[in-house]
């Protein structure tokens, strides 16, 4: 019995950090990816409009966050960060994949 107390009370792992916060499974499943961060353009469900989407970022929200905005503010465009995905207006792969790959990531073009 004492055993399962402190497995209850447990409040740190090495493995996750503490404990006695929420962890988001989608956070811990995008910090742990494969490694490849994917440019797309995507047109679907924006009326034809075309989007350059960078997923598979492997960093934090708040750290996404400001990748997004140095992405829009160099495209001088506008966007957004959705679900983990940063979405920035317009056709912009050749101009992002320049970015992301001179800040380190290994940046793939998916899609058509």
């Amino acid at each position: 019995m004492a055993r399962r107390d402190d497995e209850a009370r447990r409040v740190y792992s090495s493995s996750d950090g503490d404990l006695r916060r929420a962890r988001d499974p989608a956070l811990k499943a995008r910090l742990e990816g494969d490694g490849r961060v994917r440019v797309r353009r995507e047109t679907s469900g924006r009326r034809g409009k075309a989007v350059t989407t960078v997923a598979g970022v492997p960093v934090d929200d708040a750290a996404l966050k400001a990748l997004a905005g140095r992405l829009k503010k160099r495209c001088g465009v506008g966007g957004a960060v959705k679900d983990g995905i940063v979405e920035i207006q317009g056709d912009h792969r050749d101009l992002v994949v320049e970015l992301l790959r001179a800040e380190g990531f290994d940046v793939v073009l998916a899609g058509g």
